[in-house]
């Protein structure tokens, strides 16, 4: 693609990287070239610089719409949490010595509440081992790294699917009930080992809600009535249905507290569990087929369909172990604040800031 001669050059001591993100969230994609004050210089060092240019896409071109849209579906790099000029240039550094083809890139800033980021086309793919290279890299440099192929985009429908403990909201409700009943602690241990997937997530919940047995319902409306979202939530279900996506909560939590976040959000669907109640208190048990990771994969699969949602529009979210079977059905498996192993086998890893980031990879 050709690029205008008429670019933006900035001095990297007197603009900081997230100023420039702000400044050029309009523009179209674009070359970096960094530039130190004496052309012969061999740039080995961000200290070597003194500026950076950055070469604007020809927009006036006739073919530009072909050529943009070539370039959108290739492979790509998204980063973005405390990027800044040195982060920048260690990337491209690391980039040129692992062999990894960069092609134009875009700076994104879906809202004004969100920092921004920066997405680089690759001109090929990269295998599992320069995968491993990349994310090792970025945990050194303290960013989010997410490299994507094929992903979901804003310009078709799509589908997401989320858990809801951790992940649309801040707490991991049953533990929340089992302190108000009295059993916290006890339910808590079993909770954090079904999340590392050291247990299996059925028993485990059955293990956990007979722990709340005569606990009164009560407690259960206190919890409901209290939910702390997830930063970002509510700014990512404004923009994803702006764009006419669906939304959906699945959970191995349960019927009471996902009905309380449709009717908030005016999400589209909700599966979880239903607690047993009977004169006013729990009895300990929960009511029909347990939500686990396979009926929450069948939800992806199934709601695709009944909403004629192409499966490459697809997206599932979590940070539990019972939550992968859900990410692999999807085109776009998301580790959001996961542990280790789950990160390690999603497609893509956010480890920390708001849910809308999400809005970075589309």
């Amino acid at each position: 693609m050709i690029v205008n001669e008429l670019s933006h050059i900035f001095s990297l001591s007197d603009i900081y990287f997230h100023q420039v993100q702000r400044q050029l969230k309009n523009t179209n994609f674009f070359k970096i070239e960094w530039q130190a004050e004496d052309p012969e210089k061999q740039l080995t060092n961000i200290h070597d610089c003194t500026q950076v240019k950055f070469l604007i896409n020809n927009s006036d071109e006739k073919t530009t719409d072909s050529k943009m849209a070539n370039v959108s579906n290739k492979p790509k790099i998204v980063l973005f949490n405390n990027v800044t000029w040195k982060v920048l240039f260690d990337f491209m550094q690391f980039c040129h010595a692992n062999v990894i083809s960069l092609d134009l890139c875009k700076l994104v800033k879906p809202t004004d509440s969100l920092d921004g980021a920066i997405s680089f086309n690759l001109n090929a793919a990269v295998n599992n081992q320069t995968k491993l290279l990349l994310n090792e890299w970025a945990e050194t440099q303290n960013i989010e790294l997410c490299y994507l192929e094929d992903a979901p985009t804003l310009s078709q429908t799509g589908l997401l699917v989320m858990d809801m403990d951790s992940t649309a909201i801040e707490i991991e409700c049953i533990d929340e009930i089992a302190k108000l009943a009295g059993v916290g602690e006890q339910v808590s241990e079993v909770t954090a080992a079904a999340m590392r997937g050291e247990l299996d997530f059925a028993e485990s919940l059955h293990a956990r809600v007979a722990t709340l047995t005569n606990a009164p319902v009560s407690i259960i409306d206190q919890v409901a009535d209290n939910l702390p979202l997830m930063p970002g939530l509510e700014n990512l279900v404004t923009q994803l249905q702006s764009f006419g996506w669906k939304l959906v909560i699945a959970s191995g939590g349960f019927t009471y507290m996902t009905d309380v976040l449709k009717r908030q959000l005016n999400l589209d669907a909700t599966v979880a569990n239903q607690l047993e109640m009977k004169d006013g208190k729990l009895t300990g048990k929960v009511l029909g087929r347990i939500v686990d990771a396979n009926v929450k994969a069948e939800t992806v699969v199934s709601l695709a369909k009944e909403y004629n949602i192409e499966p490459s529009q697809t997206i599932a979210m979590g940070d539990g172990a019972n939550d992968l079977v859900m990410m692999a059905a999807a085109q776009l498996g998301v580790a959001f604040h996961a542990k280790p192993l789950v990160r390690k086998q999603a497609d893509v890893s956010v480890k920390k800031g708001g849910l809308d980031q999400l809005l970075y990879l589309l």
